[in-house]
């Protein structure tokens, strides 16, 4: 209700709209891309296969100094935020308007390169929106409700591109339904002409040597690490890996999720149904909660009551093919849509807390990389892997069992942040 409220306040309403902006692309190179396949009689090996262009949201870090440290090309003018959310946007309208014209009937090495296109600009436009969110907000507080901001406008592009275009899709094919998502990425174009340039971050960055010098480049690759570590020492790597391990019930399945629904028999228009109002109520839940137990309990808490809930989420799926129906698939729905909403708010907020400013867009590229990177491996396995079970336990035998293994693989990380919880405590207790 804060974030609803705050939405009088330009800059965050402006937040809201480029979350929008970073969530719309990120589905249709993945699940739902996924969908269409599936749709073409694509098998389950190469849709897991090709989820691999989402590898570019796990390498981004490897991109994000020049993010920090360079001006686009004329539209530098706009500042460096603004000028590389502009170029990545229009990288994206190009790259879903490529994957339109040509179709699956074009053959899979050419969609794919536009759905890599696609998933490299918006992952590029993600490094200089988070830098944004981060940088505009004045203050830890107003970071967190920036942040819920950028995750509903982020969430409701999900229910777009996993709801709206699904239902578009059974009635006007996928091509024009991709072409409508590239004509929606005008929402965060716009907003981008609204953002205003962060002046603090910016005297930060310009105060540093140019990167074509040696201690400009040394700093920019290096900087940013070095900083994180001086400042969490040998907690870094126990961060690192809790954060690399937290989305993994959500990423492994993630390109399965619309094939078992296409080989459930589910309709199109009923997925689509269920997301927009079950889905849609869930998510929105999910966000105030997860806000509200930040404030009630603490993040670390909220990060492993999280976790609880993703485990559960995900492995609940496997109850379609023991009870299939309409009002069992909106329960499960629903149930995943609040785990991943809650989780999505507390890792993305604790993630902020971590950059320091002047290395922002790089420390949270570091961060938001490693938490993508084994999961984005690990997804490209999940067709072979349910191919691999279907003659032992039947297709959907298979695909229930692959489910409740990926709800399991949350119990690793809920022991890593269990255990930075008590560091956390202990320090506290030392300070005090």
């Amino acid at each position: 209700m804060d974030v609803l409220r705050a939405l009088r306040r330009p800059k965050v309403a402006v937040m809201l709209a480029l979350g929008f902006s970073s969530g719309l692309p990120f589905l249709l190179t993945a699940n739902t891309f996924g969908y269409w396949l599936r749709d073409e009689g694509t098998s389950l090996i190469a849709i897991g296969f090709i989820s691999w262009v989402g590898f570019a949201y796990a390498f981004k870090v490897y991109w994000s100094p020049l993010v920090d440290r360079l001006d686009v090309p004329l539209l530098g003018r706009l500042g460096r935020r603004r000028g590389w959310m502009l170029l990545c946007q229009l990288l994206v309208i190009a790259g879903l308007l490529g994957m339109a014209a040509v179709g699956v009937k074009a053959g899979l090495a050419v969609i794919g390169a536009f759905a890599l296109l696609t998933a490299f600009a918006s992952a590029t436009q993600d490094v200089a929106i988070d830098a944004w969110r981060i940088e505009a907000a004045d203050g830890s507080e107003e970071v967190g409700l920036m942040t819920a901001a950028a995750q509903l406008g982020y969430r409701m592009a999900l229910l777009v591109t996993d709801a709206a275009i699904i239902a578009a899709a059974a009635r006007v094919g996928w091509p024009v339904s991709y072409t409508a998502m590239a004509v929606l990425m005008a929402i965060g174009l716009v907003a981008t002409f609204f953002a205003f340039e962060p002046q603090r971050a910016d005297q930060v960055l310009h105060e540093k040597p140019p990167l074509w010098t040696h201690r400009g480049l040394v700093d920019a690759l290096f900087g940013p690490f070095i900083d994180f570590f001086h400042k969490h020492k040998l907690t870094g790597l126990l961060i690192l890996l809790a954060v690399a391990l937290y989305r993994l019930p959500d990423f492994i399945m993630g390109p399965m999720y619309n094939p078992y629904y296409h080989d459930l028999g589910i309709s199109k228009d009923t997925v689509a149904v269920v997301r927009g109002s079950f889905g849609l109520v869930a998510t929105f839940v999910g966000l105030a909660a997860a806000g509200l137990s930040a404030i009630r309990i603490g993040l670390l808490p909220t990060l492993v009551v999280g976790l609880v809930i993703q485990g559960i989420g995900t492995a609940a799926f496997a109850l379609l093919s023991v009870w299939p129906g309409d009002a069992v698939f909106a329960v499960v729905m629903s149930l995943d849509a609040f785990a991943q909403s809650f989780a999505g708010v507390a890792l993305v907020t604790y993630m902020s807390s971590l950059t320091s400013l002047g290395y922002t867009a790089t420390q949270y590229a570091m961060l938001s990389s490693t938490y993508a990177l084994l999961g984005k491996f690990l997804k490209g396995f999940s067709g072979a892997a349910v191919d691999a079970m279907t003659p032992v336990y039947g297709l959907l035998g298979a695909y229930s069992m692959a489910f409740i293994a990926t709800g399991l693989t949350a119990i690793p990380p809920l022991v890593l942040f269990v255990l930075l919880w008590r560091l956390q405590q202990r320090r506290a207790a030392a300070a005090a």
